[in-house]
């Protein structure tokens, strides 16, 4: 089967210029330019199958933004191929514009002083979307992410989460095949952030769509990608499970325990580490154990403490990418 995303050997690389301070360097620069590659993106290699959600992670400036737009034809790449859906994105073809989308949290498209309903009419013109199908899409998008009160108000009087609902709407109507999501949930709260996931997972199911997901929001990742691409100074650092990578790097499991009554911390040494900083005492505790250790540390606490309730947890992905970020290649 031939991947809905291919990229071999992909790399970007701007050309900077750079100077000294003081007037007599700029004056110098007016003939006599010093330019710098810096390379945003370098030999980037990774297919992603139809249908798959994949997140798409790597710390501030390790080229995420720039891959999503090689992926999308906004930028052209300086070496290696890159293909979507069957096309090269560089080329822009119509019919390969069909085929993908691309959000990100902190540009918009809706028309500021219209109401979305012009911005979703406009796409309807734009992509030549029939009258039938397009009714039928924007009926089911106002269902899923509740527009119908918003509709008619113009974008600048939403607000932050209606506004995002509305972008996803406009920029799923024409129901591409694959869609580039950088950073969908910034600056929503909470419910909003679980209602745009929740509405990702369904879009991906109901159409089979192919999601490439970056965010700085790990809870994005954890609930919508079994899979991660993890990139570092625009290298290639990590592909595969979510869960492997995270056995890998920290192999040890949390213990979350409430007690009937406060515990002496220093009891808790015989079952593990206690990782939540708390005082001497507390009626719950956060302790840390090797995966070895943990049917014997659950049978400690059972045995010889006042347990009322106990949960067993994974490090905090947030922990997972930081080390994983530290580490050099």
């Amino acid at each position: 089967m031939i991947p809905a995303i291919s990229v071999e050997h992909l790399s970007k690389t701007y050309r900077v210029h750079q100077r000294s301070e003081g007037l007599g360097a700029a004056l110098r620069s007016l003939f006599h330019r010093d330019y710098r590659p810096v390379h945003a993106v370098a030999d980037l290699s990774f297919q992603i199958a139809s249908g798959e959600r994949v997140g798409f992670l790597g710390p501030n400036g390790a080229g995420k933004t720039t891959t999503l737009k090689l992926l999308a034809g906004l930028l052209h790449p300086t070496e290696g191929h890159v293909r979507v859906a069957g096309f090269d994105p560089a080329r822009r073809a119509p019919e390969f514009l069909q085929r993908i989308t691309l959000i990100m949290g902190q540009k918009q498209q809706l028309l500021w002083d219209l109401p979305p309903a012009d911005t979703f009419a406009l796409n309807r013109a734009v992509y030549e979307i029939p009258r039938s199908r397009f009714d039928e899409t924007l009926g089911e998008l106002k269902r899923l992410l509740d527009l119908e009160p918003i509709m008619f108000k113009p974008t600048r009087q939403l607000s932050l989460g209606e506004r995002m609902k509305c972008e996803l709407a406009a920029a799923l109507l024409h129901r591409p095949e694959v869609l580039f999501l950088d950073e969908p949930t910034i600056g929503l709260d909470v419910s909003m952030q679980l209602n745009v996931r929740e509405f990702v997972r369904q879009y991906n199911e109901r159409f089979g769509a192919t999601v490439l997901l970056t965010s700085h929001y790990m809870d994005d990742v954890a609930a919508l990608c079994p899979r991660v691409i993890v990139i570092a100074e625009g290298r290639l650092r990590y592909d595969g499970a979510l869960p492997d990578l995270v056995r890998s790097l920290r192999p040890e499991k949390r213990i979350l325990v409430g007690f009937e009554g406060p515990v002496e911390r220093a009891r808790l040494a015989d079952v593990g580490r206690v990782v939540d900083g708390s005082g001497t005492s507390d009626s719950r505790a956060l302790i840390q154990v090797e995966q070895r250790d943990l049917k014997s540390a659950v049978t400690r606490l059972i045995d010889n403490f006042p347990v009322v309730d106990l949960t067993i947890e994974d490090p905090p992905l947030e922990e997972v990418m930081r080390e994983l970020f530290s580490r050099k290649e």
